[in-house]
């Protein structure tokens, strides 16, 4: 039987050998395979391929699991974090405050709404944006005087959630709106309160390697915020009318026939809902595996390698990766490779450097952390089901690089 498995890269690939995985989704195939078929079936069967029924359950789930008023799902996390700034009203002449050390998704949106992207550093133990430098920023950008502080985009970089109480009243003393990037960390907690708790929306990615993932493409907002939820479901669908536009406006068609905004197509299927109520049933459960590979990896790899991933007190990473550092990582990259462990580093280029992000220079401080980061971080295969003789086997490759 085919070994499927999550590479490095991102690519789905079937092979007959079986080999380490970076990415373990054959386990939890077997486990709940035959709902999730039976799921799938049922949707085929009744033909509401497009916001079907699992769509309006799934959202109603994942408002119950994320402790939200709602959810507004989407074709995809990026699409998610445009959707709310949108919502907010985010554009041009603003200034959007970004870690430089994330995935490109989360500045790539910010030009999408004719905003623009400052990027700050982040902190050297969590990764996570700095809210002392974020604040230097943010001063920086006033003293300019071109562009007018709007909002923050926090990113739960690897699972772990950025430090919101922090983040929190910065936001409050400038006026800023908090947003939650947690594409990497949906079910991420401080002190058993998800990041919604300081922020006015949080995204996230269903992409099949996140810690809940779909059979393709998806993603979703929540929020708490009526009338922001209002105005996503209407951007979600072509800038359809909402039922305030309707009644303001006396219009009595279908909606997505009167346009009072530009909007986007942004759906989520209803085959990947169907998936997605079922990999979310036994998500909390996950979520506990996920600590005990990440602290016996700890316990392995601890004062072996330049650092450990460092979760602080009181907070609960979802594990979207784990993450170690290296003073010659690409060298340890090239000899795990030749002991057949895969591995992946997110991310080479901090966003800052990358050529179509040049431009954006605005509020820029001290992004010495990002960079340096960015020369020795390297990810290691990890599963809430990574059994234990295999990950002495990856730890044994790791320690066994005399570069």
């Amino acid at each position: 039987m085919a070994a499927y498995n999550i590479q490095a890269g991102g690519q789905l690939q079937g092979s007959s050998i079986m080999a380490i995985p970076f990415i373990d989704l054959g386990i939890q195939r077997e486990r709940i395979g035959a709902k999730i078929e039976e799921a799938v079936l049922k949707v085929i069967k009744h033909g509401a391929y497009i916001m079907g029924p699992e769509v309006r359950s799934f959202e109603a789930n994942m408002s119950a699991f994320a402790g939200s008023k709602h959810t507004l799902s989407c074709a995809n996390g990026t699409d998610a974090i445009e959707l709310i700034l949108l919502g907010l009203g985010v554009g041009k002449g603003d200034a959007v405050f970004v870690p430089a050390f994330t995935f490109v998704a989360t500045a790539e949106v910010v030009p999408m709404t004719g905003a623009e992207p400052v990027f700050v550093d982040i902190q050297a133990d969590t990764y996570n944006i700095d809210p002392v430098k974020l604040e230097a920023s943010i001063e920086a950008v006033l003293k300019e005087g071109r562009l007018k502080p709007a909002a923050i985009i926090a990113v739960d970089l690897f699972g772990q959630p950025a430090d919101y109480p922090a983040l929190s009243v910065i936001a409050k003393k400038y006026g800023l709106y908090l947003i939650c990037d947690s594409a990497q960390a949906f079910g991420c907690t401080i002190d058993g309160k998800q990041p919604l708790e300081w922020c006015v929306a949080t995204a996230t990615s269903f992409y099949p390697a996140k810690p809940l993932g779909c059979y393709g493409d998806g993603g979703a907002v929540a929020t708490n915020d009526d009338a922001l939820m209002e105005r996503l479901v209407s951007f979600r669908v072509h800038g359809g009318a909402t039922a305030t536009d309707a009644a303001t406006m006396n219009y009595t068609h279908e909606a997505k026939y009167l346009n009072v905004r530009i909007g986007m197509n942004s759906r989520l299927d209803t085959i990947q809902a169907a998936v997605l109520i079922e990999k979310l049933n036994i998500f909390a459960e996950e979520i506990a595996l996920r600590q005990n590979v990440a602290r016996r990896y700890n316990e392995l790899l601890g004062g072996k390698v330049i650092s450990v991933p460092h979760v602080k007190e009181g907070y609960v990473s979802t594990w979207a990766q784990y993450t170690i550092e290296h003073a010659n990582r690409d060298a340890l990259q090239l000899h795990l490779r030749e002991k057949g462990v895969p591995s992946a580093v997110y991310y080479p280029i901090p966003l800052h450097q990358q050529p179509g992000y040049s431009m954006f220079t605005s509020g820029t401080g001290d992004l010495a952390v990002s960079e340096a980061k960015s020369k020795t971080v390297i990810s290691l295969p990890f599963s809430p089901y990574l059994d234990a003789a295999t990950q002495d086997e990856i730890v044994a490759a790791v320690l066994s690089f005399e570069g």
